[in-house]
């Protein structure tokens, strides 16, 4: 009896090939049915928002308040924990600019000092001109991006966040000192 293991190996990685083709060709079909099930090509995505102070109310702690609130709609780990700091008002011909930063971290009990934080940059413009009732405008971005994000306009997503962390534990352990 002469038995070759070579050709039988082969047949099995030939088949277990096959049967994992058929299994990412079936999850991605049926993920495109959801997706398209629930969009609507004439419909915006829903997205959480608050409703945002008005210029006459506004304040560096409603401000604050404002964004705690908004924050608390993102979708994400408990295990993420911020903290809001106020960093300047810019005086502008047409409105006032307030400025903030959410860092974020993931400490834990064993490193409860994080390796790395996040940073997103919220700007909140208080206009002069419009009148005083109309909620102040809003837009934020991520630290390491250019893409400016509007409350109510972008989904939030927590891998913005871990990517930013990453990156930076990456950058940390390529530098010797």
């Amino acid at each position: 009896m002469n038995f070759n293991f070579e050709e039988e190996a082969n047949e099995l990685v030939r088949q277990a090939i096959e049967s994992a083709i058929k299994q990412v060709v079936f999850e991605q079909r049926h993920d495109l049915s959801n997706i398209s099930a629930n969009y609507n090509d004439n419909e915006t995505p829903k997205t959480d928002n608050i409703t945002w102070v008005s210029c006459q109310k506004f304040n560096q702690d409603e401000g604050v308040e404002n964004i705690e609130k908004f924050v608390a709609t993102w979708k994400r780990d408990s295990a993420w924990l911020y903290c809001i700091d106020f960093l300047n008002e810019e005086e502008h011909d047409y409105d006032r600019r307030f400025n903030f930063r959410v860092r974020w971290s993931i400490p834990t009990r064993r490193k409860p000092i994080p390796r790395a934080t996040a940073s997103v940059y919220f700007t909140i413009k208080v206009s002069k001109i419009k009148p005083q009732s109309l909620p102040v405008e809003v837009y934020y971005v991520f630290e390491g991006s250019r893409l400016v994000h509007r409350p109510g306009n972008s989904r939030f997503r927590e891998v913005w966040l871990k990517n930013v962390v990453s990156s930076k534990i990456e950058a940390m352990e390529q530098v010797t000192f």
